[in-house]
């Protein structure tokens, strides 16, 4: 058994499923967190749709590690019956395409206001959610997000301990640097809660993303901690590197580039290469 199973967002290559396919075996990945396809969010496809994917993933040798879906990434105050439809299709989604994992966070805070006060309100429609999924025999992936929640250490704690066993976590350690914490000296309290990682790093000084190993991140102290004997642990790389096709539509802030790429598909194999370096310097094995 390998040490690390790798996955990636391979909308970063290409946005259309062909690409993405091409750009994962290029790299020798046979996982995929799966977000867009065909210039269409995954919640977005048809059944049809969801059944030519698997099919193309299937001849292609990809298993998709995770939906990575934007559930959860609405305002608290906005229309919650039909972000729950939503949730139907991620379910769906997930079903069709072989996998128990969905990606999701814990709703936007009004801008100005104490996230403190939307506590139950947030973990009411979480406890929704996540009684959902378990009937479907679905594991929800809290990812800390910019501006939402569970965007801190605490308050991803506070959303662990509340909730239980059945919220699993996702750890990013860029998007802590763009909040502001040191993913070193938190991560251990978290770990416990962590199903899996985003490979993701960025600078503490203007948040800007780099190649994991060349920020703030901590990524080698991070990943031999989340190093589990026996067992085979994702990560899944999500390069954020250069701008690519729909990055506008997947979160507010500004994304500012220290490295430069010629092209989307450059930029994916270094991201992973630079995951490759970690983990050979490291003697671990992936597959």
């Amino acid at each position: 058994m390998a040490d690390f199973i790798l996955s990636a967002f391979a909308d970063e290559a290409s946005w259309e499923l062909g690409g993405q396919i091409a750009a994962l075996q290029r790299n020798g990945l046979r996982h995929i967190e799966i977000r867009g396809v065909n210039g269409k969010g995954i919640l977005d496809l048809t059944e049809d749709e969801l059944k030519d994917v698997r099919q193309k993933l299937d001849a292609g040798g990809i298993q998709v590690s995770a939906i990575g879906s934007p559930i959860g990434k609405i305002g608290i105050r906005d229309g919650w019956e039909e972000h729950q439809e939503a949730f139907v299709r991620a379910l769906r989604a997930a079903r069709m395409l072989g996998t128990k994992r969905i990606r999701m966070f814990s709703f936007y805070i009004p801008s100005g206001e104490s996230p403190e006060e939307y506590a139950d309100e947030v973990c009411i429609r979480l406890n929704r959610l996540l009684d959902m999924a378990e009937a479907e025999g679905v594991i929800c992936c809290h990812e800390n997000e910019k501006g939402i929640f569970g965007d801190r250490k605490d308050r991803t704690l506070y959303l662990h301990q509340r909730l239980g066993p059945r919220l699993k976590g996702v750890f990013d350690p860029a998007n802590y640097i763009q909040c502001g914490e040191r993913p070193g000296e938190i991560f251990d309290s978290l770990l416990p809660y962590l199903d899996y990682m985003h490979i993701k790093d960025a600078l503490s000084a203007d948040g800007s993303v780099v190649p994991a190993g060349c920020g703030d991140g901590c990524l080698p102290e991070l990943i031999r901690k989340f190093y589990q004997p026996g067992s085979a642990r994702i990560l899944s790389v999500e390069p954020h590197l250069t701008v690519f096709q729909g990055l506008e539509n997947l979160q507010d802030e500004e994304v500012r580039h220290t490295y430069t790429y010629a092209s989307q598909g450059e930029a994916f194999d270094a991201a992973v290469n630079a995951l490759k370096d970690i983990l050979n310097e490291w003697g671990y094995s992936y597959e």
